[in-house]
């Protein structure tokens, strides 16, 4: 990963980010604190939202984040940098929120989608609300359907709420999820579709006025 900085001359400089992170995890092991804190600067508001996308609540979000780099700083010994830096983190933080979740009720998440594939695949638009439409219906219908939505992501297994939100909202790869949760790709592109359809078939039987339809069998 490459990111351009202007240098003292003003002419661009590639960085590569990925080596930085890698002095940086050096410098850590080494009990470098100053290091480490600039490893959770780089990386507490990605990890805050998308905990905060898995658990649903501000407080618990702010605690799990914590924890995540607690964890991180006690096992950099055993950090051998086989996977990013940020797919290891992740990889701390969605066992943090599978073991929350598995210990408390689960909550309806902090996450709103614009779109959601189809069965043939394409893109159906959903439009949420405009907070500044001057319709106030048309606001509360907008809001009520955000809510379907965030209800029905909210039901999903732990297992395809992670694989979701690591895809569409971090936009993590199939490869990086993969690596991170130790399961084959295919399995990983499984979990999404039958994800994107639960989300789909809650939307619909909203829209349709019909009930909901009972969850899919789990998905491996």
């Amino acid at each position: 990963m490459f990111r351009e900085t202007v240098s003292l001359s003003g002419s661009y400089v590639a960085v590569d980010t990925l080596s930085v992170e890698a002095r940086l995890v050096e410098r850590a092991k080494a009990q470098d604190e100053a290091a480490f804190e600039q490893i959770m600067s780089l990386y507490a508001d990605r990890l805050y939202n998308y905990i905060l996308r898995m658990v649903g609540n501000a407080t618990d979000a702010e605690d799990l984040v914590q924890e995540t780099f607690l964890r991180a700083y006690q096992g950099l010994p055993n950090f051998d940098g086989r996977a990013s830096l940020g797919t290891w983190l992740y990889r701390i933080a969605t066992n943090l929120c599978i073991d929350h979740q598995r210990r408390r009720a689960r909550r309806v998440p902090t996450v709103s989608y614009s779109a959601l594939d189809d069965e043939d695949g394409e893109a159906t638009e959903w439009d949420f609300p405009d907070q500044q439409t001057p319709n106030p219906l048309e606001a509360a219908l907008n809001r009520e359907l955000e809510a379907v939505v965030e209800e029905a992501i909210g039901k999903l297994s732990p297992k395809l709420k992670t694989v979701l939100l690591l895809y569409d909202v971090e936009e993590l790869s199939y490869e990086e999820i993969a690596r991170m949760l130790g399961i084959p790709i295919g399995t990983v592109k499984s979990r999404l579709n039958h994800a994107r359809t639960q989300i789909q078939r809650h939307v619909a039987a909203y829209l349709n006025d019909t009930p909901v339809p009972t969850q899919a069998p789990s998905v491996k």
